[in-house]
């Protein structure tokens, strides 16, 4: 033991409140379960692979470590009763109660324990009583200390969203129960209109058995209970087979949905069932619609499903696990790092990042970048087994991908979205990505640049013909889709009529039969660029309100464009829904119809309006006048109002008559006048933290007024607002902040890589993606990686052009 009391003076005990990273190293996505185990360090303990751990001990000194190297024993397989608490409850995918696909062999696992001193790797196995008091202590600790990716997870998972929370039935206090002295046996029902025995529902009015809907492949019931009905306006009744002390399936035919019945036990004990002795027997609607999404329709279709897909390994293909609901993700970062921008920094200079590493590597972004790179783009994660098809298709037991756990706690760090095991929407995953890489790369090489582009807005006075130019930023180019304009109108309309006809029935549709509108991508492009009406628009001309025409272009060409589809909107009842399309997506697009060119010889500009103050509606201001209220705060009513009139402009001024500053003089908010006192206080951390990124303290102490000394929100809304921020001294000597530079050039593109969404929500459902390698079409769903056979480019959501 006299190797270890050297090092006595290094060893430390983790308190409560510090965290052990014993579940990954902080460098690569080696674990105890890898080849070589392990190793945490107990001074830090941060956890390291066996390719790492020399560097941290050359770095810091540190040369105790806890070796962890876990073992499988794989467990006989029980008797194929099944185990229904593992049953999905939820739609929802790797979350508890959700659906977790394929989850392969059972193990038992067992930990082997050593210390090792480096840098001999000299282990002493554990337990051994002769090891000094602290390192013991030091240990026991270590191993009983819960990990940040666990502890991250408990925190994800409270509250949670729910995919198949279902509202509690109106029906459920007041549903009348006929006193008819029916019982009903625990088992041998069929329905009493015709031979089924299975997809039986009891009417929990009546008590009446009958059979289900039919669904569109022949498969399910004769409608009976939905007659049933129609006849008598019984409204609730149960799925027999589902049926358990914990409830059952209940449907409400009047409200058209699967409800709650908390009264569900006192309902079913009216005909004699009591549900302490029930067992399930059959599948819950839930489970029918999750075998129903995996064999048909669009989850069929974007996940390639009953194609022979043929596994792909090596670098570059490797896949990323479900970390909960963490699809969404997935996607973005195979797609972003299938780019060479990303390679190049995050991958080649993997290396010197890892050894210019903080302190505190699990918290370095650029640190946990570079590690996620090295991890998809190394091959180290991806190699092919000797035997990984089952029936000539794809599995999981050999391609298990890799856990971006640590990377997906830390860029979810204080976001209220992203740090859930909520499912969420890709589109603004990219962009929150985007924003974060743009915080970390002050003063060096950004890779987010290859998607920046700049928009022109050219406005136009209807009365004046004088106009107005403006730019703005952008990443990702948002396209609405024009439903009026789909090609094949008469298709669709012959098949909702159908649709309509076969619903009336009881029966459901083939999801395989669905004729979806079919938008050319062009006409899409076409539509943004199109001139739009504005009503009500103040012209600084005539200083009055006119009309004016609004057109959008782009005034610089990114080396890749994002192009989001706008698939999802709201209904009429104000419930988000998802557009189910079909749009004709080119391999090559030319877009230079939408070069913006600034403004034109013969065009006048709209005069700027004045500095400071507002331009009024001078007619409604001269009435109020002369109705005696005070100038300024006739000034004040018309600017609260935004304009809009006399009426609007009274109403403010009767409910503002008894404010103290109501006759003050005007001053408009966020003018320079009204900078003439400033009592905010910055947190001191916050400021620290901001300045330390390359922004100046007056731009630190700006952002931190306007969010209420929230650092993460004040990051966030100096790069929205970079425009009202003085320079830095740096920026002022080299220009860099009035003059963005972006990478322009030809408008001509090629498409490489898209992202499909399936679900009714992005709140729901499950994303994948497909990218374009060495000229075939690769898919990466999950942790699954393979070439794809028939690339469903028409129903994807997200997707990325190359120029050429």
């Amino acid at each position: 033991m006299e190797i270890l009391n050297q090092h006595l003076s290094k060893i430390r005990t983790p308190l409560g409140g510090e965290q052990v990273f014993k579940d990954e190293c902080v460098f690569s996505f080696e674990t105890p379960d890898s080849e070589n185990g392990l190793f945490i360090c107990l001074n830090t303990f941060l956890g390291f692979g066996h390719n790492h751990v020399e560097r941290h001990y050359q770095k810091t000194g540190n040369a105790v470590y806890l070796h962890i190297k876990r073992i499988k024993k794989e467990l006989k397989q029980d008797n194929g009763c099944g185990d229904e608490t593992k049953k999905p409850t939820r739609l929802a995918i790797g979350v508890e109660g959700g659906f977790i696909p394929e989850e392969g062999t059972k193990y038992e696992v067992l930990d082997f324990t050593s210390i090792v001193v480096l840098p001999d790797f000299i282990e002493i196995p554990l337990p051994n009583p002769d090891l000094p008091e602290l390192v013991q202590l030091s240990v026991a600790s270590i191993l009983a200390a819960q990990s940040p990716t666990r502890a991250g997870e408990a925190s994800a998972l409270e509250g949670t969203w729910d995919g198949e929370k279902r509202k509690v039935s109106k029906y459920a206090d007041t549903l009348v129960q006929l006193d008819n002295d029916l019982r009903i046996p625990p088992k041998g029902w069929k329905c009493e209109r015709c031979d089924k025995t299975d997809n039986l529902w009891l009417n929990l009015t009546d008590g009446k058995i009958l059979c289900g809907r039919r669904f569109f492949d022949g498969s399910g019931g004769n409608n009976h209970a939905v007659d049933h009905f129609k006849e008598t306006g019984y409204p609730l009744a149960v799925k027999l087979g589902t049926i358990t002390p914990s409830g059952g399936d209940v449907f409400s035919y009047d409200e058209d949905d699967m409800v709650e019945d908390p009264n569900l036990a006192k309902h079913l004990a009216h005909f004699g069932i009591n549900v302490t002795q029930m067992e399930k027997t059959e599948k819950s609607m839930i489970e029918l619609e999750i075998d129903m999404n995996q064999r048909i329709g669009e989850w069929a279709i974007l996940q390639e499903s009953g194609s022979h897909l043929v596994p792909m390994y090596g670098p570059g293909y490797t896949g990323l696990s479900n970390l909960g609901n963490s699809c969404y993700m997935n996607s973005v970062m195979q797609v972003v790092f299938s780019i060479p921008d990303f390679q190049k920094i995050y991958f080649e200079n993997a290396e010197r990042i890892f050894d210019s590493a903080t302190a505190d590597p699990a918290r370095d972004f650029t640190v946990q970048m570079a590690k996620l790179g090295h991890g998809l783009l190394s091959g180290d994660y991806s190699k092919p087994p000797p035997d990984d098809t089952v029936d000539g298709n794809i599995s999981n037991k050999n391609q298990p991908g890799i856990k971006p756990s640590m990377f997906k706690t830390l860029i979810g760090r204080g976001h209220p979205e992203f740090s859930t095991k909520r499912q969420q929407d890709a589109q603004e995953y990219f962009l929150h990505l985007v924003n974060v890489i743009e915080r970390h790369s002050r003063g060096r090489e950004n890779p987010a640049e290859c998607f920046k582009f700049e928009i022109e807005e050219r406005l136009q006075c209807v009365k004046s013909g004088k106009v107005k130019y403006t730019k703005r930023i952008d990443y990702l180019l948002s396209l609405p889709i024009p439903l009026d304009l789909a090609v094949n109108k008469d298709e669709v309309a012959a098949f909702e009529a159908k649709k309509a006809v076969i619903e009336a029935r009881g029966e459901k549709i083939d999801p395989n039969a669905v004729i979806r509108p079919k938008i050319p991508l062009s006409v899409c492009l076409e539509n943004f660029a199109a001139p739009e009406t504005l009503e009500d628009f103040f012209s600084t001309a005539i200083n009055a309100k006119s009309t004016a025409l609004k057109t959008t272009t782009i005034k610089t060409f990114p080396d890749y464009l994002m192009i989001q589809l706008k698939k999802f909107t709201l209904a009429d009842d104000w419930v988000p829904k998802k557009l189910d399309i079909s749009v004709d997506v080119p391999d090559i697009l030319d877009l230079s119809f939408l070069r913006g060119k600034g403004l034109q010889e013969g065009e006048e500009e709209l005069p700027d309006p004045k500095p400071d103050e507002p331009e009024f509606d001078h007619a409604v201001l001269t009435q109020l006048f002369d109705m005696g209220f005070p100038q300024e705060a006739c000034k004040k009513a018309l600017y609260n109002t935004e304009n809009e009139g006399i009426e609007a402009a009274m109403n403010w001024i009767m409910e503002h008559m008894n404010d103290p500053d109501f006759a003050d003089p005007f001053i408009p908010v966020g003018s320079l006048k009204d900078n003439t006192k400033d009592d905010f206080v910055p947190n001191i951390e916050a400021l620290v933290t901001i300045v330390s990124m390359g922004f100046s303290q007056d731009q630190a102490k700006k952002a931190l007024k306007e969010t209420d000394n929230n650092v993460e929100r004040a990051l966030d809304w100096i790069f929205s607002h970079s425009d009202e921020l003085e320079p830095t001294p740096m920026e002022t000597e080299t220009g860099s902040s009035s003059t963005v530079q972006f990478r322009d050039g030809r408008e001509k593109y090629q498409l490489i890589a898209f992202i499909s969404h399936m679900g009714s929500s992005t709140l729901v459902g499950h994303y994948v993606c497909h990218i374009l390698k060495e000229g075939r079409w690769v898919i990466y769903n999950d942790n699954k990686v393979a070439l794809s056979e028939h690339p469903p480019k028409d129903l994807a959501y997200l997707y990325v052009f190359k120029r050429l």
